[in-house]
């Protein structure tokens, strides 16, 4: 019985177990309540401790029966000497001895690419990681790390053949380094863009579709300077983390610190300018892959994929005919990346199969008796029932929390800890952007039966929802709660086998003939997506939901109808 172990240990803190062909995978953040597991001081690590107990026991194993252990290397420092030996000791000291003795690292970038490509189901294929920044690239570049990486990716070959380097250029007190980092130019930009307290990628993302990109396009295009070969080179500091320097548009400063004074219009063009520059640069990259592996699938990771908007313009774009992004693009999936180059290429195993979903965790436990919260009734042991009750309550246009099976491994909710809502009118976002504290201008996504996808959007959709599809405009109005301002949506592709959502879909079908949900992650504002049964108790009761669905048990707040005019006559209330 084969097992091998995959850690990140750097922010999104994760473990990724693969034993005897089936996959564990879990993030730190699910326990510690921190998001991304972001550490309390600047370039502290620490080890995925309760995720990785739990893949343990969930596989039934001992540390002392894994094969191989892998991490992806991040640390920027030491630049010179023994940098990768001295990153694998700090980090085996943060394991227990039977695992901290097998560990090995491989790359940050090559992590992230095998995390999509040994799940693709693809033979050959480009791949493409873009984040802030990876591993070191070694003593001889100094603080040069991985930024813009492309691969030439076969099974028995993983080829490095493309890879961005810092610029040397003269500085005021001798050399300086020009570090062209798509990640930082997207998220430098945006944090003098969105307002502290929202997420600035995810955020400005969405008000980029309520901007004009000329505005300020031809500003921000001088920032970026696209070459041959796929050459990206970035103005300093705007390929940095930089994010206090002044940047001069029209006559306005922009900084972290004035955000406020800018108007949402001003806001909203510059957005816009930047999503554009930027998916056309990573667009830019893509086809110079293509033209060098000749491979007709992209493989596409790292922090930057997490951008649906650009997914869906890489998608169409690129010169590939397909595009599959990693189901974990952000570092936690460096993990399960780490896990499958141990299992497939150090073990020679065959690859796993295609996942349609990315239910790789915890189960949420049953309720504890006493756990009810005040202004809720109980409906327990409904079974077969709880999906019709659930839906009926849907179709009233209730918003109904939903965990169910396994809980997902990565940044979207895919239907194990969701919010669920019908899609039908704009009031319902609204409701919930204010339930969640976001801004109002951010969309929902929709959930949609995989079978039914392309008769309500320009595309099939994505299972793990990383790309957005243009909704089909004679059903826009139909959908409005999950149709954004440009006519598009982050679909997620529900299959027929995924626990729980596909029948529940189908019960909502039944009722209103909208094949799809709108669905949100369940958490409170600024916390991870919760994990047990627990805490979706005391977040329905915190965010006000009208129902929560655990395991068979459904909670209906007591401003909902009287649960017996639900149509299913065997419900039994607790």
């Amino acid at each position: 019985m084969p097992a091998v172990l995959g850690l990140n240990f750097h922010h999104d803190t994760a473990a990724a177990l693969i034993v005897d062909g089936r996959l564990y995978a879990a993030e730190e953040e699910r326990w510690s309540g921190v998001k991304h597991n972001h550490p309390t001081r600047k370039g502290t690590l620490a080890a995925p401790v309760r995720a990785l107990q739990w893949c343990l026991e969930a596989a039934g194993i001992e540390p002392q029966d894994v094969d191989a252990v892998w991490a992806a290397s991040m640390r920027p420092n030491p630049a010179a000497g023994w940098w990768l030996t001295e990153e694998r000791d700090e980090l085996a000291a943060l394991l227990p001895a039977p695992l901290g003795n097998h560990l090995r690292l491989l790359s940050h970038h090559t992590a992230h690419v095998l995390s999509g490509y040994l799940l693709s189901g693809h033979d050959h294929a480009a791949g493409l990681v873009i984040d802030a920044g990876g591993s070191s690239l070694g003593s001889d570049f100094g603080p040069g790390r991985e930024r813009i990486t492309g691969y030439d990716l076969r099974p028995d070959r993983i080829d490095r053949v493309h890879q961005s380097m810092p610029t040397v250029v003269p500085g005021p007190v001798g050399p300086r380094r020009v570090h062209s980092s798509l990640g930082h130019f997207y998220r430098n930009l945006a944090r003098r863009v969105i307002p502290p307290g929202d997420e600035p990628e995810g955020s400005m993302m969405a008000l980029a579709a309520f901007g004009d990109p000329q505005r300020y396009g031809s500003q921000i295009r001088e920032l970026v300077r696209l070459g041959d070969d796929g050459e990206v080179r970035i103005g300093h500091p705007w390929g940095s983390a930089d994010s206090s320097t002044p940047l001069l548009l029209r006559g306005r400063v922009w900084t972290a610190d004035n955000v406020a004074e800018q108007t949402d219009a001003e806001r909203a063009d510059l957005a816009a300018a930047v999503q554009d520059v930027f998916s056309e640069s990573v667009i830019h990259i893509a086809r110079h892959l293509q033209r060098l592996t000749r491979a007709s699938a992209l493989v596409f990771s790292g922090g930057c994929a997490l951008n649906s908007h650009l997914n869906c313009r890489l998608a169409d774009d690129s010169g590939f005919d397909t595009l599959f992004v990693a189901p974990a693009p952000h570092d936690a999936g460096t993990a399960v990346g780490a896990a499958l180059y141990a299992w497939h290429y150090q073990l020679g195993q065959e690859c796993l199969q295609v996942p349609t979903d990315a239910a790789w965790g915890p189960n949420p436990g049953t309720l504890k008796a006493g756990a009810m919260p005040s202004g809720y009734r109980a409906l327990t042991g409904l079974g077969a029932d709880l999906a019709p009750a659930a839906a009926a309550l849907l179709a009233q246009h209730r918003i109904v929390g939903w965990v169910q099976g396994a809980l997902e491994f990565g940044p979207r909710a895919l239907g194990h800890r969701s919010v669920l809502a019908h899609p039908g009118h704009a009031a319902t976002r609204d409701r919930l952007n204010a339930i969640k504290q976001r801004a109002t201008y951010r969309p929902f996504a929709p959930a949609v039966l995989a079978e039914h996808a392309t008769e309500w959007f320009m595309s099939t959709g994505d299972p793990f929802m990383n790309r957005v599809a243009h909704v089909r405009r004679c059903r826009a109005d139909r959908i409005a709660a999950v149709t954004h301002h440009d006519g598009t949506a982050r679909v997620q592709s529900v299959a027929t086998d995924h626990q729980g959502l596909h029948e529940l879909l189908q019960r909502f079908h039944e009722h209103t003939g909208l094949p799809l949900l709108l669905n949100t992650s369940f958490n409170l504002k600024g916390t991870p997506i919760l994990r047990s049964a627990e805490q979706a108790v005391q977040a329905a009761a915190g965010l006000g939901l009208d129902a929560l669905a655990v395991g068979d048990t459904l909670l209906i707040a007591d401003h909902v109808l009287d649960p017996r005019a639900l149509p299913q006559p065997s419900l039994r209330e607790g």
